[in-house]
């Protein structure tokens, strides 16, 4: 399994951050995130849980039809 930051679709875009926000979130440098898109380097195993488990919950919230508003 590729890692989300090299799959189509660009994981990171999806959340609408650069490189230098998402690093933050992560826990990891700017550089390390370039070299991550870049293919340069692969993240460390429970980053990539991590990641791959942040994906999968962004692919089921677009999965889901919107819900109803309701009115009080």
């Amino acid at each position: 399994m590729k890692p989300p930051l090299r799959s189509s679709g660009s994981f990171r875009r999806r959340l609408n951050l650069t490189q230098e926000q998402f690093a933050q979130k992560v826990g990891v440098t700017y550089s390390t995130v370039n070299h991550w898109e870049n293919g340069k380097r692969v993240p460390l195993p429970f980053l990539v849980k991590r990641l791959v488990e942040t994906k999968e919950e962004l692919d089921s919230r677009d999965t889901k039809p919107p819900g109803k508003k309701t009115s009080r």
